[in-house]
């Protein structure tokens, strides 16, 4: 690992509790804000996109604070970018939560609600299964427990985006990975030990892309 302080910028779009993923950042290491400021997104050496609450809400928001083209860029210009819970879901075409609303659509695919032969919402501890190495699960257990709260899960159009499954219900994706993005549908700031761990190797990405001093 790099010996910069990573400077992550933490999307504040005005939803839900978004300080969380803020306080997990710094707790390991990292230089983290939350912030609205565009130009703080521009400079960051990554950036991370949370989420909570209902798909149409939080797409609704974060167009309504302007942070939707510094946080479309950020997932494309080759930063560490990471989605978490309807922060993944939100890089996706659409949800069937609220199918009025387009997502980001960065990820071909769509969100979908889980089946009704299971409890919902799934809340709670369970296990992923990686799909393939990810340098995101370095040092995690495979299988790993992590912590859910979700109705929705996402249905990337091409499953070699997916870096983990989960089952509840039906398989479906519980990570996603596509070059220097990735998403979650767990949550590692609520995950004890291993979440910390995901977060520490997301830090870590963001560090060595930092310019030589």
């Amino acid at each position: 690992m790099s010996d910069v302080k990573a400077r992550i910028a933490v999307l504040d779009y005005g939803i839900g509790n978004l300080r969380s993923a803020e306080k997990a950042l710094c707790h390991v290491g990292a230089d983290a804000v939350l912030t609205a400021d565009p130009d703080v997104v521009r400079d960051a050496l990554g950036v991370v996109l949370p989420g909570v609450g209902a798909f149409g809400a939080c797409m609704r928001a974060l167009r309504d604070s302007g942070l939707e083209p510094v946080a479309r860029a950020a997932a494309t210009d080759g930063r560490p970018f990471l989605g978490v819970c309807i922060g993944m879901q939100m890089l996706f075409d659409g949800s069937d939560e609220d199918p009025g609303v387009a997502g980001l659509g960065l990820v071909p695919g769509r969100v979908t609600r889980l089946p009704s032969t299971v409890r919902l919402p799934q809340i709670g501890w369970n296990t992923i299964e990686r799909a393939h190495a990810s340098r995101l699960f370095d040092g995690l257990d495979d299988p790993a427990w992590l912590y859910f709260v979700h109705s929705y899960a996402a249905e990337p159009r091409d499953s070699s985006v997916v870096a983990a499954w989960c089952d509840y219900g039906r398989k479906f994706a519980a990570a996603i990975e596509m070059d220097s993005v990735w998403a979650t549908q767990f949550h590692p700031e609520k995950s004890g030990d291993t979440g910390l761990q995901l977060l520490r190797n997301f830090v870590a990405a963001c560090s060595a892309t930092a310019p030589v001093q």
